[in-house]
């Protein structure tokens, strides 16, 4: 039996017993998650098949690169405004998510590809708008929903701020700005402990391609450090944009 074959054996063995173990836990721990988690394994598995039959015409032009990045960030504006909406509904919420995350990302893209920091080709163009999608997406969304519960939960403090003289904008941003910095934790985490606790997907392809570790360790520390400032961005954008919308009566928020 080939490698291969016996991966995917094992993979439709293995792959049953972790989506129950991720119910279970879910369940048990309250999380209200027993049905995302299969509904997103599900996905995974049939978006994954999809993408390895599309992926190859993607690589084959910039256009196409483009064309496939073009589909990311329109998956993930939906996916944050679902997930922050949520919380709360905000008017223009799907123009601040997409701005948030197309925005934040082109400029960490164009400071990576403009210079030649990394190649200019289809073949790093679309992985690398992949993971600096996929991070602002995740930031967009957790600064979002932080934000909106935090203005919530202290709705009281935010009038407060009204009756003193602040216009909204500044209010918002006294009382709730600062939790929005939790959404940078994990890409914060994974950068300080990069070769301690996790060996991140592109220093180890680069590796096992050929690469030398200098060269995949230096490619991997661009990387990110560029996804670091994405979602900087990204967080700044969608505090900046919430804290200047129309939003709804903080006792109506969600937590």
């Amino acid at each position: 039996m080939s490698t291969d074959t016996g991966l995917g054996v094992a993979a439709i063995v293995v792959l049953p017993l972790l989506v129950a173990i991720a119910v279970a836990g879910s369940r048990l721990a309250s999380l209200r998650h027993d049905k995302g988690v299969v509904t997103a394994a599900l996905r995974a598995v049939l978006q994954l098949a999809v993408v390895g039959a599309v992926v190859g015409f993607a690589l084959q032009s910039t256009l196409g690169a483009l064309a496939f990045i073009a589909v990311m960030l329109t998956v993930a504006t939906i996916t944050s405004t679902r997930r922050i909406r949520a919380t709360a509904a905000v008017p223009g919420q799907f123009a601040f998510c997409a701005l948030a995350i197309g925005a934040s990302a082109g400029v960490v893209l164009l400071l990576l590809l403009v210079p030649g920091v990394v190649p200019r080709n289809p073949e790093t163009l679309l992985p690398m708008g992949g993971i600096i999608i996929g991070g602002t997406m995740n930031a967009t969304t957790l600064a979002g929903r932080r934000l909106l519960s935090e203005y919530g939960t202290r709705f009281g403090e935010y009038e407060a701020g009204l009756s003193i003289g602040l216009l909204p904008p500044d209010a918002f941003k006294l009382v709730a700005g600062p939790s929005a910095g939790d959404a940078l934790l994990p890409a914060l985490d994974q950068t300080r402990t990069v070769g301690l606790v996790t060996l991140p997907g592109a220093f180890v392809g680069m590796v096992l391609g050929g690469a030398s570790p200098t060269a995949a360790a230096a490619l991997q520390l661009v990387v990110l450090v560029g996804l670091v400032a994405a979602e900087a961005l990204a967080i700044l954008a969608v505090t900046e944009l919430l804290a200047r919308a129309p939003l709804p009566d903080g006792r109506t928020v969600s937590a």
